[in-house]
């Protein structure tokens, strides 16, 4: 009989159910720590932060150092894929990333996937040095946005409230919009297999703006790219688990596990806890949900919620984590308690 994994991540991902669940925190490299802040002035901008292997390194350990988190997560962005099909990607202090929009058949031919590998090898050390320098219990998570978000801020030229651009492109001309979906599913694919090429050991997919489609479209642009992609992965790297998160999918949840053959289901704050204990965890294992700004205001709230996480969510195939990022003002003692509560568990 074969010994089982170290790793928890991994054992979860498998279906088990662990006595204490593994965790990981979505953006658990980031500003609230201080030690992040240092390193990152210390990078010109935003991207080039990304493709500095030494820098990108540095911080995806610094959290593993804290808290002892379970996995380490690639520090990188989801927009290094349109940076490398050759649309203008800059991140701008004060207001985020700003690229030249993609709105037509035209922009479109600007974009190629010639030299896409070549032009991520950065990122590719830095998951090599991963691989290498974690701590042996601890898995490498790689990850990429899914088409449909990274689409919206091509489309858009940066972050949006209502994505009207790319909704209208999408409704209109369904036929144009679905060739930058293609291109990024295949591009997303390739880049994925690579990241699992250099030591990734589980992928997770983002769609965070997934929760602004209705229905119809949701399962066109959202369900149907992320299967093709989690079908290209397990096709060229057999056995490597996918967590998705459609982030604000509500209901669909249960359509988007069923159709895209995901592992992993990582869950917002808004979904209830004992709806996918009955309807989510019989099908795959579930990542969340700790609402972040809970974990912003920390105390006795906090403190219930995720007690009652770890209740519901623990009685089966589980890994703790958030509904969305950890926000810059957090005080790193939240993070800590939080930690403190899931080890009492093992």
């Amino acid at each position: 009989m074969s010994k089982p994994s170290k790793k928890l991540m991994l054992r979860a991902l498998d279906g088990e159910t662990l006595a204490r669940p593994p965790f990981w925190f979505m953006r658990q490299a980031g500003r609230y720590l201080e030690e992040y802040r240092k390193v990152r002035k210390t990078a010109p901008n935003f991207l080039s932060f990304c493709h500095s292997p030494d820098l990108a390194t540095e911080v995806t350990l610094q959290p593993l150092r804290r808290y002892g988190f379970d996995a380490a997560i690639l520090f990188s962005d989801i927009l290094v894929i349109p940076d490398a099909l050759g649309q203008k990607v800059e991140f701008r202090e004060g207001e985020g990333p700003v690229l030249e929009p993609v709105r037509s058949s035209d922009d479109l031919g600007r974009l190629s996937m010639d030299g896409l590998i070549d032009r991520m090898a950065p990122i590719f050390e830095t998951v090599r040095r991963l691989s290498r320098d974690i701590p042996e219990t601890t898995a490498l998570i790689g990850f990429a946005g899914s088409p449909w978000t990274v689409a919206t801020y091509m489309v858009e030229g940066g972050g949006s409230k209502d994505y009207q651009a790319t909704r209208t492109w999408a409704y209109a001309d369904p036929e144009a919009f679905g060739r930058l979906i293609d291109l990024l599913v295949d591009a997303t694919s390739a880049y994925l297999v690579e990241q699992v090429r250099n030591g990734a050991e589980i992928i997770q997919l983002f769609d965070t703006w997934a929760g602004v489609l209705p229905e119809a479209e949701f399962r066109r642009w959202v369900i149907d790219p992320n299967a093709r992609i989690v079908a290209n992965l397990r096709s060229a790297c057999p056995g490597v688990p996918v967590i998705g998160f459609p982030r604000g999918a509500g209901l669909l949840y249960e359509d988007f596990v069923r159709e895209t053959g995901v592992d992993g289901v990582s869950l917002d704050a808004t979904v209830p806890t004992q709806w996918a204990s009955d309807v989510l965890q019989p099908l795959c294992t579930v990542q969340g949900n700790l609402d972040n700004i809970l974990l912003l205001a920390g105390g006795p709230a906090m403190e219930h919620a995720v007690t009652r996480i770890l209740d519901v969510l623990g009685r089966g195939p589980f890994i703790f984590n958030l509904g969305h990022g950890i926000l810059p003002p957090t005080p790193p003692e939240n993070v800590a308690r939080v930690v403190e509560m899931i080890m009492e568990r093992g």
